[in-house]
């Protein structure tokens, strides 16, 4: 195994086609729609459902957010999956975004589903909005106008945004700009945007925790790693951001464990060809700090469930690489850490960097690691609680991403 901050782990590729480097685009993959005339879809950004909180009322929520792939046609996918009732969604509305609240004038359109301008979306179900012209730029952002009418009791969100939303009374889908409007970085029933791209476009999906998520990452500045990454391969390849803050392998409570959540977050995303998955830092570190000490697990727990993330991706076609856990002494979370967990990752980690079980290994430890004390995150990296990056922690993890993993993927049919 190479010690190099991304090195490849043995290939079994029965899977996808062997080209020479040369002849390879980035993404680039060779195929057609599974329906004959049917657009080339591809998804280009995405929140997964990780709370159901109580629904908006009367009122209007306008969500921002940066997509990786531009195109001509876009529709999105809204998700009441968490919820535990149904929600009336008013009105819809989609625009380029303008800064703040505001959107760029002769922009907006309305979106509906089914033919129709609302709809009533049953608890546990999602649904996608019918496709729109709009001309989006590749890592431009869109605004989201969603309408609830009063009478809904709850609503599925994405509670970690780091990205401001705006809420208005009244039907407010259509304007310009919301005045006077509150704000949550909390994303309401948006968990997908969707582009018609070419069908030589793939995505790669990243699964992930708070540090996937962008916990400590500045408000509204697109400073996730996944967001640095989509900057780099701007154009060529979706990127979608599936991460969920305290997010764990084996155990719910913040969000649903990554093994129930694999097929509703990853492997449903038009165009997917790869996911990345850094998870498993919150098995070791919550019993005894956020969850009870009965959900303990060791490190073979946990690789155990990194297998079957692995045959899952494999089955549908997908490649699947591993990312190494970062160091978490000394966190000012009380109980996350314990000099007793610390073996507990550099096992995992030895297992992610030496078994091949991976595709591929993204070596994130080594990247953000103080090499003077590898147990504890690099000072310049750590946002200050000895646990998450900072943005240039996040960025550093991006740029140390080898782009060539990104080539060569057989696009699924959608």
């Amino acid at each position: 195994m190479r010690s190099t901050a991304l090195s490849a782990a043995p290939l079994r590729r029965r899977r996808f086609f062997v080209l020479s480097l040369g002849a390879l685009l980035l993404a680039g993959i060779s195929g057609s729609s599974a329906i004959a005339g049917e657009e080339d879809w591809v998804a280009s950004w995405g929140a997964p459902p990780s709370d159901p909180v109580a629904a908006p009322s009367n009122q209007t929520v306008r969500e921002i957010a940066r997509v990786s792939l531009g195109g001509e046609r876009v529709r999105i996918r809204l998700s009441n999956e968490l919820g535990t009732a149904a929600v009336t969604l008013g009105a819809a509305h989609i625009a380029r975004a303008g800064g703040g609240s505001a959107i760029v004038a002769g922009s907006d359109r309305t979106l509906t589903f089914s033919g129709e301008a609302s709809i009533v979306i049953p608890p546990r179900a999602l649904v996608y909005s019918d496709p729109v012209d709009l001309a989006l730029p590749d890592l431009g952002s869109v605004a989201v106008s969603l309408y609830f009418p009063a009478g809904s009791s709850t609503v599925t969100t994405h509670q970690l945004g780091v990205q401001t939303a705006y809420i208005v009374s009244g039907d407010a889908t259509a304007a310009a700009s919301l005045t006077g409007a509150s704000t949550s970085l909390f994303r309401y029933l948006l968990s997908e945007v969707q582009v018609v791209a070419s069908g030589e476009t793939a995505a790669v999906v990243t699964l992930g925790d708070s540090i996937t998520d962008g916990y400590c990452s500045t408000v509204d500045a697109n400073h996730r790693w996944p967001d640095f990454l989509a900057a780099r391969v701007a154009g060529r390849l979706g990127v979608v951001n599936e991460a969920i803050s305290g997010n764990r392998v084996l155990h719910d409570n913040f969000g649903p464990n990554a093994l129930s959540r694999l097929d509703r977050d990853v492997l449903v995303h038009p165009g997917a060809a790869f996911v990345t998955v850094l998870e498993g830092i919150n098995d070791i570190g919550l019993p005894g700090a956020f969850a009870p000490l009965s959900e303990t697990v060791s490190a073979d727990d946990i690789i155990a469930g990194y297998k079957q993330l692995i045959a899952r991706a494999h089955a549908k076609g997908l490649r699947i690489y591993g990312a190494t856990l970062t160091p978490f002494e000394g966190t000012t979370f009380p109980g996350y850490f314990t000099p007793a967990k610390e073996p507990i990752r550099e096992a995992v980690n030895a297992w992610i960097r030496g078994s091949g079980g991976f595709d591929a290994v993204i070596d994130f430890d080594a990247v953000v690691r103080d090499p003077t004390h590898p147990t504890r995150i690099l000072a310049a990296y750590d946002c200050g609680d000895h646990l998450h990056p900072n943005d240039a922690g996040y960025q550093a993890m991006a740029n140390a991403l080898d782009l060539t993993l990104f080539r060569g993927g057989q696009r699924r049919g959608d």
